[in-house]
């Protein structure tokens, strides 16, 4: 596991995850029953954009500063941005960028529950020193593979909730990782919610991938929701990213008609941005 997420915090891809995952977790709220999260890749908890790999990239730049900057009136995103204020309060300037585990832990109510997990064994030291560790609703296992926590996690006694899965993709049997998680926590717990998070740098692997998880046993209503910052270019690395949504809450498949475009206006850097949204399975 060479990747480091900590060279890419707070970039385009952090923005339209978290964007639209904080939107998932608001519409949750609206019911008054406990809701549950399971995070299967959940990193250091909140990363330093001013540390050295943060720096080296300065792919924050072109994100969450960005989007912070423009898109500060923007009443779909006004409770993300008030997580990644909050985590600066008193500081001059945004230093700081929440992971996903933190962004969760901020809509948790008494009774709703995250459970986190990371592999990789310097970061989950990380993970379990933040403030996350002490936080009577979050269970962080680490060290611990995510994808044998859904076989182990699921279903959740809550009955509603969401599954992110948001691996980093460096491993070459990655996507066939995922299809094998989400198989296997639609055994478990077919009404659930399943986000999954990927980068788009293989046309034809994105699309194996699609046709995969359209093919599963027992698989939902499915919304594929995807953004391209520019043209396809090698050289300048990560260009578009998506996300696989198995029963996305409704208020999240309503809100990407125009947090999309609002995302792709903002995060553009050149005339090659774009965005699309299409139902995989289902509608």
């Amino acid at each position: 596991m060479n990747y480091r997420h900590s060279f890419h915090a707070g970039n385009f891809a952090d923005v339209f995850k978290h964007l639209l995952l904080s939107r998932a977790l608001e519409y949750f709220q609206q019911k008054n029953k406990p809701y549950f999260v399971l995070d299967t890749h959940g990193g250091i908890g909140y990363y330093d954009l001013q540390g050295d790999e943060a720096v080296r990239t300065a792919e924050a730049e072109q994100g969450i500063v960005r989007f912070a900057e423009q898109a500060v009136d923007e009443p779909l995103a006004l409770q993300y941005l008030s997580i990644v204020t909050e985590l600066n309060k008193g500081k001059d300037n945004l230093r700081y960028y929440p992971g996903s585990p933190v962004i969760t832990a901020g809509f948790l109510r008494e009774n709703d529950r995250l459970v986190v997990c990371e592999l990789h064994k310097d970061d989950a030291e990380t993970l379990k020193s933040t403030a996350l560790g002490r936080h009577k609703q979050v269970q962080i296992l680490a060290p611990m593979d995510g994808y044998q926590a859904v076989r182990a996690q699921l279903p959740p006694a809550e009955k509603r909730g969401l599954v992110l899965i948001d691996p980093p993709f460096e491993n070459t049997t990655e996507f066939d990782d995922v299809i094998d998680a989400l198989e296997q926590g639609l055994k478990r717990w077919q009404s659930g919610s399943f986000a999954v998070w990927y980068p788009i740098k293989d046309e034809l692997k994105t699309a194996a991938f699609h046709r995969d998880v359209a093919a599963l046993p027992g698989i939902g209503k499915t919304l594929v929701m995807e953004l391209n910052v520019r043209a396809n270019d090698e050289r300048k690395g990560l260009h578009g990213c998506g996300f696989v949504w198995v029963n996305p809450p409704y208020g999240v498949v309503q809100d990407s008609e125009q947090l999309l475009p609002i995302l792709c206006k903002v995060l553009a850097q050149d005339k090659g941005a774009n965005v699309h949204s299409r139902w995989l399975v289902g509608e």
